[in-house]
């Protein structure tokens, strides 16, 4: 049993308003009302992704991997099972061991199904020779990851034993932690702001008591952590001992439309896993020398990420992520031919579109959509098809346009384009 206690009433009335909008919000029952996705026993702290789910989950994938690309990133993909060799060489078999899970392969060797990306990064930058000029190089993978969380920490779709990251890593000199640094801040704000969520906290993470590497090493690790945060106009406030074992980090916090806060992104600067692992690149002197490795996620895990903004927006997706962005509704049968022409032309024109073609009331459809969360219904009857128009409706909304079926659907064409594509589609304009 445990109570809380408040100054005020009005901070008594604020709290329970936001557990009031937290279970409304919910992205356990929003998931399953929409048909986002469903969890069951028998794959316990994994997610079966619905269509529809599945389709959020590309729109989001598909749009940080434009964000990377623009930025200078190259992909990659590594393999899911590892021998425990490269995780005793990392480190992490020693400190990370109970949270892995293993197999026995027929040689006796024992393998690990990877509970991150970044020892694996480094076995892709070890392949050739690395010169000075090669660097900065942006290593990204969507890398599918597995960690044994105890059942009892599991929660919906935020907390899981299959996820994915949208992991990156950075190898360069001592001299490049502050540009490159600055440089992720930038798109890391850019891509929280393109989800709604402007207001963002950094908490410095420093050394933790276990820990790999010696203290100078430490010392120079923190010192440019902090050199980049100064750099990026960055305030922060310490979170003492909580840095990973490996090197300091930043976490940047979101808060939601309700007052709750994210631990989402990561930035961390890293001496010791190229050590471990043998990194180099050829200096501009000749000489052989450890690149610095900074490891960095901006939405941390996709699963995480999408329960987050259901609750955000509570299941109202903004148009451009919208698993159906539209649905065309025939108010009559003699009108479904109709309905369908508007919904392939919608389709052609890149929209996500459904069609209601059943021998229901207009209103009953309308409700159902609404229900669904639907940025756009479009009802379309006799008098539409003679004039070539759509009956329009926004989600939210009682009031119903008659537009010009061409108008409307680019119209609502130039809605659905994703932030990033309608600033190039502005830029390319001015």
């Amino acid at each position: 049993i445990y109570g809380t206690a408040w100054r005020t009433e009005k901070e008594l009335g604020t709290y329970l308003h936001m557990l009031e909008e937290a279970e409304k919000r919910d992205h356990r029952k929003l998931g399953k009302q929409l048909n986002f996705f469903h969890l069951q026993e028998e794959a316990t702290g994994s997610v079966f992704w619905h269509p529809k789910g599945w389709t959020l989950y590309r729109e989001i994938e598909a749009y940080v991997r434009r964000r990377l690309e623009t930025d200078g990133y190259a992909e990659v993909k590594t393999p899911q099972l590892v021998d425990r060799a490269l995780w005793e060489a990392s480190g992490h078999w020693e400190k990370f061991r109970e949270n892995m899970f293993t197999a026995e392969a027929e040689d006796d060797r024992t393998l690990a199904l990877k509970p991150m990306n970044c020892p694996c990064h480094v076995q892709i930058f070890r392949q050739g020779i690395k010169s000075y000029r090669d660097l900065p190089l942006r290593m990204a993978e969507f890398g599918s990851c597995h960690r044994n969380e105890p059942s009892g920490a599991l929660h919906g779709i935020m907390r899981v034993r299959a996820f994915t990251q949208d992991d990156a890593h950075i190898f360069c000199t001592e001299d490049q932690i502050t540009e490159e640094s600055v440089k992720f801040c930038a798109l890391l704000q850019s891509i929280y702001s393109d989800f709604g969520f402007d207001e963002v906290r950094v908490k410095f993470s420093d050394r933790p008591e276990v820990r790999a590497g010696a203290d100078d090493v430490w010392d120079r690790a923190e010192s440019a952590l902090t050199d980049a945060t100064t750099a990026a106009e960055l305030e922060t406030t310490l979170n003492p001992g909580e840095g990973a074992f490996y090197g300091p980090k930043l976490e940047f916090v979101l808060r939601d439309a309700i007052g709750r806060d994210w631990q989402c992104g990561t930035l961390q600067v890293d001496f010791v896993l190229p050590e471990r692992l043998d990194a180099e690149y050829v200096a501009e002197d000749g000489s052989r020398r450890r690149p610095v490795m900074l490891h960095r996620a901006i939405l941390g895990s996709m699963e995480r990420w999408i329960g987050i903004i259901i609750e955000q927006f509570s299941g109202r997706m903004p148009p451009w992520l919208a698993p159906v962005q539209i649905v065309v509704a025939s108010i009559t049968d003699s009108a479904n031919g109709y309905a369908q022409k508007v919904a392939d032309t919608a389709a052609a024109m890149g929209l996500r579109v459904e069609t209601d073609l059943r021998n229901e009331k207009i209103s009953y459809k309308v409700r159902e959509h609404s229900v669904g969360k639907v940025p756009f219904i479009l009802a379309v009857g006799g008098r539409e098809e003679e004039a070539g128009s759509v009956a329009l409706r926004r989600l939210g909304s009682q009031d119903q346009q008659v537009v010009d079926m061409m108008t409307a659907l680019s119209q609502l064409q130039a809605e659905c384009l994703p932030p990033d594509l309608a600033r190039a589609e502005k830029l390319a304009a001015e």
